[in-house]
């Protein structure tokens, strides 16, 4: 099993993996404002063939090929593959530190620094969290904000993950995390995907913080939010929640064997000097 560093570690070269699909109005904002940060960032754009040239606007980039790179698949394939594929990319290449971070200028690039300074102090995953605060969520419809807020205690009571943001989709993950995860495990998109990975990677003890942020909705573009998407992390939620309660059982069996078998004591045995 992997040691959560304890120790401020360095860190030298970190990815921004981008998913995109139609983020073309949007896109180029992030991609300068990223490359404006003191960091030694670089940036991969996984584009599922929008239709709207976003691929174009990445290629006639003036940091084409040297900090902005493209991964562009055949089709729309979905938020998790795209980071799986970016996460994979990002192994090869040799990055430190692989982030997760939307495309449609919701999450705020100037707090990349803090979630990288997290990564130095000892975190394996860092992740900005609209809830670790109050509620820090800027132009979201009232139902749209019930629904986060509520699953957020839902996969707290389900699944024992100890996060105030567990849908949370702006991360920074080191390089161990995504070494040594079971990524076929994990097999949802939207907010179950992120769901999932925080889940594994903190029963594989590694360690996961939050920081503050603000997340502001999206100003061009639709969102990718559906009931199905809801409804798939929900139903994903569960079978964490009956994974953790199994594990437990188990290991709480193993542990009564264990006593039964170091000092040869059987349950009979046991209820024979009780009576």
């Amino acid at each position: 099993m992997p040691l959560t560093a304890t120790c401020k570690r360095k860190i030298e070269r970190t990815l921004v993996i981008l998913p995109t699909y139609n983020e073309a109005n949007s896109l180029i904002t992030v991609v300068d404002a990223v490359l404006s940060l003191p960091e030694n960032l670089d940036i991969l754009v996984v584009d599922d063939s929008s239709p709207d040239g976003t691929a174009d606007l990445v290629k006639n980039h003036s940091a084409f090929d040297k900090q902005l790179f493209l991964l562009l698949r055949p089709s729309k394939q979905g938020l998790a593959t795209a980071y799986k594929e970016g996460f994979q990319w990002g192994l090869k290449q040799g990055y430190d530190v692989c982030m997760e971070m939307d495309s449609d200028l919701s999450h705020d690039p100037r707090d990349i620094s803090r979630l990288l300074q997290t990564i130095e102090e000892g975190a394996d995953i860092a992740i900005g969290s609209r809830y670790l605060q109050g509620i820090s969520v800027i132009n979201w419809p009232l139902r749209r904000l019930l629904v986060s807020i509520g699953a957020g205690i839902y996969t707290r009571w389900i699944s024992g993950l100890p996060l105030t943001d567990p849908t949370g989709g702006f991360k920074a993950i080191h390089r161990n995390v995504i070494e040594h995860l079971d990524w076929e495990k994990i097999k949802s998109d939207g907010y179950g995907f992120q769901i999932e990975v925080s889940f594994f990677a903190h029963k594989k003890g590694f360690l996961l913080k939050e920081i503050p942020i603000i997340f502001t909705e999206r100003r061009d573009g639709e969102s990718k939010f559906s009931m199905s998407i809801a409804v798939e992390a929900a139903l994903r939620v569960l079978q964490l929640g009956f994974f953790e309660r199994f594990q437990s059982a188990k290991k709480l069996s193993s542990s009564s064997y264990t006593s039964v078998y170091e000092t040869g004591e059987t349950p009979q045995r046991r209820e024979e000097k009780l009576g």
